[in-house]
């Protein structure tokens, strides 16, 4: 049976949400949106909304009988508790909305730890603060725990979070050895991010040709999915990630740093917008995809801006939205090699294959090399493997072909397995 909630929004100068984003949050979540109540002002210390505005809650909460009061705004763990005592119903914030949905999203193993730990570093304030109510004299406690018992389940989430950290640190270093391995025998990463919901998946499926589950709804990948597709012949790996949303909390990006760290290890950054939805909404949700990238630290890698969906909208609407998409990354002085229109849905990605191949080459890791094949029935093999890898650019035949071209130079070492012989040189 589907749970009942009433959301509240409260915003104000510092704090501008979306209402139409909470309520497909809640619905992602499973929730019947019985009512949505709203107020402009600034946080109430003690109830984060206005005194007034608590008491027609009441009202709504006894006339409604929902299953929980769901807040758009982030509470403080004193705010939750006063909530509590006030509405006699279960009182969540947006962060934990946001963490029933992974829940319910996560397959992997890696995944459904990350979620667990990111809801155990959510309950640390919140017993910690059950502890001080108790000794304030409130016996309310924790989930009905008395002091004894809440002081023990607190030092229970510290060892299962130190437990669940080991293990997530095994599957880094062992995404990093794939990692190391992909780059030696001349993969490119190219790592898709952005908004929930902007399509990610989607055209992860469209580049691989793969099935990987895509819905219309927020974070359907949790899991982290890395596929192999074609470019010019080229050897690119993409991979999709966990998507994005405003004001994502410290505890949510260590929980997932993992697989975060996709993006970060990237060669090239794909981030997919919306381009369907009004001008204001890809804004606020490109900034916010902006943000998070600056708070990983890759903010200034190479990155296409793909502005996906022009199946759902006009030529000129798209056009409109990239000017103006192009004055806003001007204006932040922000590194975008290029901002292509594309359609996942209907595979129409011509203009992002062309901005892949000009930004690959450009890559610190391609180079300038020439290439000297002595055995000349090794000329075929050698510029397969080339062309694999990076560009031919010129072919001398001769007693040894000479060959010049871009290539990784992480490639140096499967080329020299051949017995060829390898140097840099510089072009203008």
């Amino acid at each position: 049976m589907m749970m009942r909630a009433i959301g509240v929004i409260r915003k104000s100068r510092r704090e501008k949400i979306s209402r139409e984003e909470f309520e497909e949050l809640l619905r992602s979540a499973g929730y019947e949106v019985v009512a949505i109540i709203q107020q402009n002002r600034e946080e109430h210390p003690r109830y984060n909304i206005g005194r007034g505005k608590l008491e027609e809650l009441k009202e709504l909460v006894r006339q409604l009988n929902p299953d929980r009061v769901v807040f758009a705004n982030r509470l403080t763990p004193s705010q939750a508790y006063n909530l509590w005592k006030e509405l006699r119903v279960d009182v969540i914030d947006k962060w934990q909305l946001v963490l029933e949905i992974f829940e319910k999203r996560a397959h992997s193993r890696e995944a459904k730890l990350q979620v667990e730990l990111a809801s155990l570093q959510y309950e640390v304030p919140l017993v910690k603060e059950a502890i001080r109510r108790i000794r304030l004299g409130d016996r309310a406690g924790f989930k009905g725990m008395g002091e004894y018992q809440t002081r023990q389940y607190l030092k229970h989430i510290r060892y299962r979070m130190g437990k669940i950290r080991e293990e997530l640190e095994k599957v880094r270093a062992d995404r990093e050895v794939k990692r190391k391995r992909r780059e030696e025998v001349g993969f490119i990463l190219v790592a898709l991010a952005g908004y929930t919901n902007a399509g990610k998946s989607t055209l992860l499926n469209a580049l691989a040709g793969e099935k990987v589950e895509a819905r219309d709804q927020m974070f359907t990948t949790l899991d982290t999915t890395t596929r192999r597709f074609k470019l010019g012949g080229k050897r690119v790996l993409v991979t999709d990630t966990v998507g994005f949303i405003d004001n994502l909390p410290p505890f949510i990006v260590e929980a997932f740093h993992s697989t975060l760290e996709e993006i970060v290890k990237a060669d090239i950054i794909l981030l997919v917008l919306d381009v369907s939805e009004p001008w204001i909404e890809i804004k606020r949700k490109f900034l916010a995809s902006v943000e998070v990238l600056r708070e990983l630290k890759a903010i200034d890698k190479p990155m296409i801006i793909a502005l996906n969906k022009t199946d759902l909208t006009s030529e000129e609407d798209v056009n409109d939205k990239r000017e103006e998409l192009r004055k806003l990354v001007e204006e932040r002085g922000l590194k975008v090699s290029e901002i292509v229109s594309i359609s996942a849905k209907l595979s129409h990605l011509e203009a992002l294959y062309r901005a892949l191949e000009e930004t690959l080459l450009t890559l610190p890791k391609y180079g300038a090399f020439e290439i000297t094949v002595s055995e000349p029935e090794k000329v075929p093999q050698v510029i397969a493997l080339v062309n694999s890898i990076g560009e031919v650019l010129d072919v001398e035949y001769g007693e040894s072909t000479r060959i010049e071209a871009y290539i990784q130079s992480g490639m140096i070492k499967e080329l020299t397995k051949l017995g060829v012989s390898i140097k840099r040189v510089l072009r203008d």
